[in-house]
């Protein structure tokens, strides 16, 4: 006699506030996931925040309340990992997986790290503990109801199927930060690679004041990428929209206005950057 196996049910964990607040929601039985699924981009990649807090809260928070949650590396065929600081800067590459901002436009480009350090991540794993076409898992994203805009951002894969159940619930990220303290942790900050084109203004600001070793090797990797575009015959690349060095568009003691607009889209805290 053939059984039907049991429906997975995951959740994409970004290591940001609205994925703590669905693992404290998670161990109050207020949402039903039992297995949280962490794709680490590498140790020279995550801002190294998150790293320090998915080790000193949210995997020992997990462990406690016995909620499975994993950490995931990208691993090549002879099993070493592959980081994403490791694809950009290998020496004679030319990938680009970052969306940077292209000149003239500013517009970002193509973005292929989501993909390649996050989906198939988490896909691989799925696939390991069961899911298929035939009996896809049910995938939770933590995006809040005042990012609703971001959410069906992709297409499900043939073994998933995606749900956002901080919208089912109606909670804000205002929401997630309450919900995280009551549960006596921390709340986490924003979860992206210290590198991302998607920074606002002022957390590269914020990054040049507090940790400024991490914006030295962000100004460091936009002018490898350059040099190797000057190669190429190819127009320049930034980390911003300014069109300009880094450390140029950021300068010491630069202020930001309170209402600067910013495409902060992608930041992996909001779901958007990993399923």
């Amino acid at each position: 006699m053939t059984t039907t196996p049991e429906p997975l049910r995951t959740f994409s964990f970004g290591g940001g506030v609205q994925s703590v607040a669905c693992l404290v929601l998670a161990v109050q039985g207020r949402i039903d996931f039992d297995t949280f699924l962490f794709a680490n981009v590498g140790e020279d990649s995550e801002d190294p925040r998150t790293l320090a807090y998915f080790r000193q809260h949210a995997k020992p928070y997990a462990d406690a309340h016995g909620i499975r949650l994993e950490e995931l590396h990208r691993t090549k065929r002879d099993g070493s990992r592959e980081t994403l600081w490791g694809r950009i800067t290998k020496p004679g590459s030319r990938s680009l997986p970052i969306p940077v901002r292209l000149s003239p436009s500013g517009a970002p480009g193509r973005r292929a790290c989501t993909g390649d350090f996050k989906i198939k991540v988490v896909g691989k794993r799925l696939k390991q503990l069961g899911a298929s076409a035939d009996h896809p898992a049910t995938v939770g994203i933590g995006i809040s109801l005042d990012e609703i805009q971001r959410a069906n951002s992709r297409r499900s894969q043939p073994y998933e199927q995606i749900t956002y159940p901080l919208l089912e619930l109606g909670l804000r990220r205002t929401d997630c930060h309450r919900i995280i303290r009551a549960a006596g942790l921390p709340v986490p900050s924003k979860s992206a690679c210290f590198f991302c084109p998607f920074h606002r203004p002022e957390d590269w600001r914020e990054m040049r004041r507090t940790a400024p070793e991490l914006f030295a090797k962000s100004c460091q990797l936009e002018a490898l990428l350059n040099e190797r575009r000057d190669m190429l015959g190819k127009d320049h690349v930034y980390l911003t929209r300014y069109l300009r060095p880094l450390d140029q568009a950021i300068p010491d003691g630069w202020d930001t206005l309170p209402f600067d607009e910013w495409d902060a889209d992608g930041l992996c805290d909001s779901g958007r950057c990993f399923t």
